[in-house]
């Protein structure tokens, strides 16, 4: 009886394994397949991960697609988020990072450009700001201004910040820019006391002068930012609003 029993329970253990098995495949491959439902000639993106929608913390990696297929260039790079996680109804000033998908076009920084960098690479000085006054009409701009920015903003950046050294503007509300919504949302450098951004995403000097190499305008670059476990919701949702 007991060797029947035993029988019994291989029997169902064999008869479940291609189930958990496909299930195992799956996972181990869905980013890549999400990734394949972005339109556009999308074939570049950086995916900054975290483990909880309140966390601090990230993983950054490159995906780029290679004769069609989406495959992993570059990771798992340490990075940082909002002090306040991430949130899908960011708003101005709530010291979150804003989750989505959104395009890399430009980037700007103190230092000089780093060599072989193919996207627009702005070398900024004391007169450049970020305006986040949201009753200006530079609201969300980069503004390069001379004169006193107490005279025309209640509330602004100023790009020499000492962790702007090179920086990747993030195109989070920009297309409208909408006030209120949040702004000046970059991928910066951190240094070893850097704990948690404002909005934007952080990471060590090295990887960001290592993406600003790597991405390439031709690809339409783009940066994903989701829990780990919301990454294919996050995907779908983007593909389901491009034209």
């Amino acid at each position: 009886m007991k060797k029947q029993f035993i029988i019994l329970i291989l029997s169902v253990i064999i008869a479940l394994l291609p189930i958990f098995s496909s299930q195992t495949s799956a996972a181990s491959t869905s980013i890549e397949k999400q990734l394949s439902l972005l339109k556009g000639g999308i074939s570049q993106v950086v995916i900054v991960t975290t483990p909880k929608i309140k966390s601090r913390t990230a993983v950054v990696t490159l995906y780029q697609k290679q004769n069609g297929v989406w495959k992993k260039a570059y990771g798992d790079m340490h990075g940082l988020v909002g002090k306040n996680g991430i949130s899908s109804v960011k708003k101005e000033g709530d010291g979150k990072t804003p989750k989505g998908v959104f395009s890399l076009t430009t980037s700007f920084g103190t230092d000089p450009m780093p060599t072989g960098t193919k996207i627009p690479y702005k070398r900024v000085n004391k007169n450049f700001y970020w305006v986040d006054d949201v009753k200006s009409k530079d609201y969300n701009k980069m503004i390069y201004y001379r004169g006193n920015p107490n005279n025309k903003w209640n509330s602004y950046e100023r790009l020499t910040h000492r962790l702007y050294s090179h920086a990747i503007v993030v195109n989070y509300n920009t297309n409208p820019i909408v006030k209120g919504k949040g702004s000046a949302i970059f991928l910066h450098t951190r240094d070893g006391s850097t704990k948690y951004t404002l909005g934007c995403v952080a990471m060590y000097k090295g990887h960001v002068k290592m993406l600003l190499q790597k991405l390439d305008p031709k690809l339409k670059p783009h940066i994903i930012i989701s829990e780990s476990g919301k990454v294919n919701s996050t995907i779908k949702h983007f593909a389901g609003l491009q034209k």
